[in-house]
C-alpha cells in the first residue's frame, strides 16, 4: 500500500513525465505546436457542446493539440495534479463540498465554481412524465431508469467502503437499463417513453435532436461543477479561451 508521501512522490514524477513528453512534442523536429488543450470533465451537455464549438477557435495556420476525457471525478483530479490534463471539471453533490474543498487543497489545486445545479429527469416527449410540471417519487414507479454505468460522481472513499453499492440518489423503481454510450442512452429515451434518466440540464438543441424534455423533481439532489487547475499552473490564451466559451454554454443551458 502506497503512503501519502509515497503517492505525493508519485504524483511529482508523473507530472515531470507529462511535462517532458509535452516539451518534447512542442518542438518536436523543429516545429512547435502553438496551440495546445487538455480538459478532463465529467459526461455532461453543457460540457461537451462547449468543447465543440470551442474546436472552431482552432487557428488553422498553427499546429494543434486538443485532449478531451470525460471521467469521474476522482479521475479528473488524480489527471491534473498528475500534469496528464491541465483543466478539469469535477462535480460532487453539495452535502460533500467541505470533503473536496479539503481534497482541493491538500493536493494544492485552484478551483472555481462553473455551476450549481438540481438533477433534472430527461424523457421522451411522449412520456406521461412529460405532462406533468413536477415529478415526484411515486410517478416513476411504473417507469424504467435508464443508468449510465461508469458514474461520474463517486462516492469519498470513506463512505464508498461502507457501502459500495450505495448511490446519492435513488428512486422508488425496480427497473433499470444499464448503457454506456451516450448516444444509445438518448437513443433509448426517444425510442421507449416509459424511461428516464437523471442529468444536468441539456443542450436545447440535443433535446430537440432526440425529442426529450427535462422536468424538475421535487427533493432532488443539488450538484456543484467546479473548475480546476493546479496552483502552480498559469492559464493560456487558448485556456481563457475554453472559459470564455463554456460559460456561454452555461448560460443557454441553465437559464
Amino acid at each position: 500500500r502506497v503512503t501519502d508521501a509515497g503517492e505525493e512522490f508519485l504524483q511529482y514524477a508523473r507530472r515531470i513525465l507529462n511535462q517532458v513528453d509535452e516539451l518534447e512534442s512542442l518542438y518536436r523536429e523543429g516545429h512547435r505546436c502553438r496551440q495546445r488543450f487538455s480538459l478532463s470533465a465529467p459526461r455532461a451537455g453543457y460540457i461537451a457542446e462547449a468543447f465543440a464549438a470551442f474546436t472552431s477557435e482552432i487557428r488553422k495556420t498553427e499546429s494543434a493539440e486538443f485532449f478531451f476525457r470525460e471521467t469521474d471525478s476522482m479521475h479528473t483530479i488524480d489527471n491534473v495534479c498528475g500534469g496528464e490534463f491541465r483543466l478539469g471539471i469535477v462535480r460532487y453533490p453539495d452535502a460533500y463540498e467541505d470533503y473536496f474543498a479539503q481534497t482541493f487543497a491538500a493536493k494544492n489545486l485552484h478551483c472555481e465554481s462553473v455551476i450549481a445545479f438540481a438533477s433534472q429527469l430527461l424523457v421522451s416527449k411522449r412520456s406521461s412524465l412529460a405532462e406533468k410540471r413536477n415529478v415526484c417519487g411515486e410517478d416513476l414507479q411504473d417507469h424504467i431508469e435508464v443508468i449510465y454505468d461508469n458514474p461520474c460522481i463517486p462516492l469519498p472513499p470513506a463512505d464508498a467502503k461502507r457501502d459500495p453499492k450505495r448511490t446519492f440518489f435513488t428512486v422508488s423503481t425496480d427497473k433499470h437499463i444499464h448503457v454506456h454510450d451516450r448516444g444509445s442512452q438518448l437513443a433509448l429515451l426517444h425510442a421507449n417513453p416509459d424511461t428516464f434518466m437523471w442529468v444536468t440540464p441539456m443542450p436545447h438543441k440535443l433535446l430537440e435532436k432526440y425529442q426529450l424534455v427535462q422536468r424538475p423533481f421535487f427533493g432532488a439532489p443539488k450538484y456543484r461543477d467546479v473548475l480546476i487547475t493546479r496552483k502552480d499552473y498559469t492559464l493560456t490564451d487558448t485556456d481563457e479561451k475554453f472559459i470564455s466559451v463554456l460559460k456561454q454554454s452555461v448560460r443557454r443551458c441553465f437559464s
